[in-house]
């Protein structure tokens, strides 16, 4: 296979990159998560803004409720934040000791290094939080080792890669019309009484992101928290699309439970809700804290109605753009003093 002079130029300079800037992290100080480390994972290709998502979520998960977190990012050549790099995720190193996972990307395909220190991770038994492109994260068409994780995977025994296997379902589909109309969750049947939904009224969380196309397994292990009502456009009080697209509605919220390698299972949570505009919602935020408490076997301690202001300001992208803030690196992320 011929490498062209350009793409070896760009692998020269990824192997360069300094292996200390891949990340930014917040320390957690006080409150009922010091001591417990989460660690993040961004890349979605731009489109859904997890550079910008995650920071947020970390800074409220820190300052506000004493979690350390880390967020780790796709870099450019000069080491600035590049969510379209989709080969080489440096700084993983915190994932030993890390525990939660929180994954916000989509379609990389990492080399087997790279690939093992996530995998060790997952298959330790520690949990595992996904948000939105999260149930579709690998893409792998230069691994033949793990090939079977890829989000499309037809390996048998494997079919559906790590969302199907770890999370309860990997990419399907857009069920609402993508760009044009947006989501409503409620309580799916029974779900009332999950500490994650604790401060959360029913259909109180609208996003302008629409529903993703989702059949969970039928096993007690895999339980929905929240449907997605497909609204008609992109505000608030659009009204319900009507027919077959909302009967039945489409799981947005739901846990897992992943029986790991290690012999341990896992508590998974994933939300196909979750991009950067979507963050604006203080509902999905509460959403998002709560889910990250049950995770780490927490809920006792979930607040009646958790604090999730916004720290510092934050004025996302929209998801329908595909343009992202560029010459920014992770240490300009950092918390102010």
């Amino acid at each position: 296979m011929k490498v062209s002079l350009a793409a070896c130029s760009i692998l020269v300079s990824l192997a360069l990159a300094p292996l200390t800037a891949q990340s930014v992290s917040y320390a957690g100080t006080h409150g009922p998560g010091r001591g417990r480390h989460i660690v993040m994972i961004a890349g979605d290709d731009g489109e859904y803004h997890s550079e910008e998502a995650l920071p947020q979520f970390a800074k409220i998960l820190s300052v506000r409720h004493g979690f350390s977190t880390t967020v780790i990012f796709p870099l450019a050549p000069d080491g600035t934040i590049d969510p379209h790099q989709n080969k080489d995720l440096r700084g993983l190193e915190p994932l030993e000791n890390a525990d939660l996972l929180v994954l916000f990307m989509r379609w990389r395909d990492l080399p087997d290094d790279q690939m093992k220190r996530i995998l060790d991770y997952v298959e330790s038994g520690r949990p595992v939080f996904a948000i939105r492109t999260g149930t579709h994260p690998f893409q792998l068409r230069i691994s033949k080792t793990y090939e079977k994780w890829s989000w499309d995977s037809k390996i048998p025994g494997w079919e559906g890669g790590f969302g199907r296997h770890v999370l309860g379902e990997t990419w399907v589909a857009h069920h609402g019309a993508h760009g044009k109309q947006s989501t409503r969750a409620f309580f799916a049947p029974g779900a009332a009484g999950s500490p994650i939904l604790r401060g959360i009224k029913n259909g109180e969380i609208w996003v302008p992101t629409e529903v993703y196309e989702v059949t969970l397994p039928m096993k007690p292990t895999c339980k929905p928290l929240l449907l997605g009502q497909v609204l008609s456009g992109l505000h608030p009080d659009d009204p319900p699309v009507s027919g077959k697209v909302n009967d039945p509605m489409m799981p947005v919220a739901w846990t897992n439970s992943y029986h790991s390698a290690s012999g341990k299972d896992a508590r998974v949570f994933v939300s196909t809700m979750g991009a950067a505009d979507d963050l604006l919602s203080e509902a999905l935020r509460r959403l998002f804290v709560n889910a990250a408490y049950w995770t780490l076997g927490m809920e006792a301690q979930i607040p009646a109605r958790a604090d999730v202001r916004l720290v510092g300001d934050y004025h996302p992208h929209a998801y329908t753009s595909e343009e992202f803030t560029q010459g920014v690196k992770p240490s300009d992320l950092a918390l102010k003093p």
